[in-house]
């Protein structure tokens, strides 16, 4: 086939194909809208506080939010170490049976994929959210997708710091991740060269008290 006629044709099928990924996108997002506004509607008030790791800080707040809301169970996320945890949670004075730590997620996404199916089994459809301001953006678009395609709502809040926001490229590029997940159960992790040694982290520290 002539060069002249092939490329038209490419272009059709890469905007054809562009179209149908949009149209999939858009329909699985209303799907997704549907799901969290039943679950909002139907849990209004949070059932639990999901804190991602990344600095003594977040679980320093998330200690004092869990103080002023003494029924929820605490979750953090590939935080700091268990001994570290175990000394902010008893310094705010919350009793360690109320405290989850899971050390499956290497990074952003999969903070959110490692503990979707722990929530469904225990019936939890409304969550705390909280990260820095400058990691919310990207926090809370993985959650529309993985908790929402699964009808859990999140309310985020915001620590403050005086970082920038992340880029939309690393939201972008999370999104895709998230995507993946929810097509394939994969969320493409493991191609990250920097993350080998991460994955090998176990559920045996889940809990503090556990040892």
């Amino acid at each position: 086939m002539p060069k002249r006629q092939l490329l038209p044709k490419l272009g059709f099928i890469l905007v054809s194909i562009s179209l149908i990924l949009l149209v999939i996108l858009l329909v699985l997002s209303g799907s997704i809208a549907i799901n969290l506004a039943i679950a909002q509607s139907e849990f209004p008030h949070p059932q639990a506080i999901l804190t991602l790791g990344g600095s003594p800080d977040r679980e320093e707040f998330a200690a004092e939010l869990a103080k002023n809301n003494p029924t929820l169970p605490v979750w953090v996320s590939t935080g700091s170490t268990r001994d570290k945890a175990q000394a902010i949670f008893e310094e705010a004075g919350i009793p360690l049976d109320r405290v989850n730590l899971d050390y499956r997620a290497v990074d952003t996404v999969t903070n959110f994929t490692s503990l979707v199916h722990d929530f469904q089994t225990q019936g939890i459809r409304h969550v705390y959210l909280i990260t820095s301001d400058f990691h919310m953006r990207r926090a809370r678009a993985i959650a529309f997708f993985v908790f929402g395609s699964r009808g859990i709502f999140t309310t985020p809040i915001a620590m403050s710091s005086k970082q920038p926001p992340e880029t939309l490229l690393h939201v972008s590029r999370d999104i895709g991740r998230s995507l993946l997940w929810i097509a394939t159960g994969r969320t493409g992790a493991s191609f990250n060269p920097k993350l080998h040694n991460k994955v090998g982290m176990t559920h045996s520290d889940q809990k503090l008290h556990s040892s």
